[in-house]
């Protein structure tokens, strides 16, 4: 599975309060996922939209903008993160086409993937819900080793000891032009609109393990040149300042992000 999944995470978790009455804010980043919600309903919003109930089964392409999500009290969450180029390797669709739109697994992939969900509803132990679903990705996806594109890709998550873009294109055995073009099917934007996605990532994920930390000291270990990008980018994909989403993720009923491996 390592050439085209990073994790799985299994998540099973009663939360205090009425069901939805707290709120979790979750940013862009640049892991696609297929996530499952086999307990209560997750419901989503994004901007000022009303909140809608997910599919049971849930693929999260490539993201942009923050969502915001409302938990029911039986929270259970199993989660598959792709390595870069995984989802497209499963969809065989153009990511671009797909950006900012979650989509219902079942209606995409088939009644198999509805299958999985029905068996994950009856599952009461974690290691056997992530076995149902591995045992599903090991039938659909084809087992070749990841392209020269797709392990050239991965070197952007490096974090300040990444290559640059033109490295990472010539590791790729591609022109620049061709990186590109190949980026936004594959990943659903720009290898530079990837990189930046990242970076963002892990300044938001280093702020909800450590909601001390001063802004200023991690925009500089995230490899910032100064604060001023880091809010700039915070705005980008959040539509708020880092402060103000700092008091979102202190009222979360779940840190979510806070154990998503990048």
């Amino acid at each position: 599975m390592q050439p085209f999944v990073r994790y799985f995470m299994v998540v099973d978790v009663r939360l205090d309060g009425p069901a939805y009455g707290r709120v979790a804010p979750f940013p862009p980043t640049p892991q696609h996922c297929l996530n499952f919600y086999p307990a209560d309903a997750t419901r989503s919003r994004q901007g000022q939209q009303a909140f809608r109930e997910l599919p049971a089964c849930t693929i999260v392409g490539p993201q942009t903008t923050k969502v915001d999500l409302a938990l029911g009290v039986q929270h259970r969450f199993v989660s598959v993160a792709f390595q870069p180029g995984g989802l497209f390797r499963l969809l065989r669709l153009p990511l671009h086409e797909v950006l900012d739109t979650p989509l219902n697994g079942a209606d995409v992939l088939g009644p198999a993937l509805r299958e999985v969900s029905e068996k994950l509803q009856e599952a009461t132990q974690l290691l056997v819900m992530k076995n149902i679903v591995e045992a599903y990705l090991l039938r659909k996806m084809s087992q070749v080793p990841a392209s020269p594109f797709e392990r050239a890709i991965r070197l952007l998550l490096g974090g300040n000891a990444a290559p640059t873009l033109d490295e990472v294109a010539a590791l790729a055995c591609l022109s620049n032009r061709q990186f590109e073009r190949k980026a936004k099917d594959v990943l659903g934007y720009s290898p530079k609109f990837f990189a930046r996605l990242a970076r963002f990532s892990r300044a938001y994920r280093l702020k909800v393990n450590q909601p001390q930390a001063r802004w200023t000291t991690i925009s500089h270990q995230c490899g910032y040149y100064d604060q001023m990008h880091l809010i700039r980018d915070f705005k980008e994909f959040t539509a708020t300042t880092p402060r103000l989403l700092a008091l979102e993720m202190r009222d979360s009923p779940l840190k979510i992000q806070g154990d998503f491996p990048l």
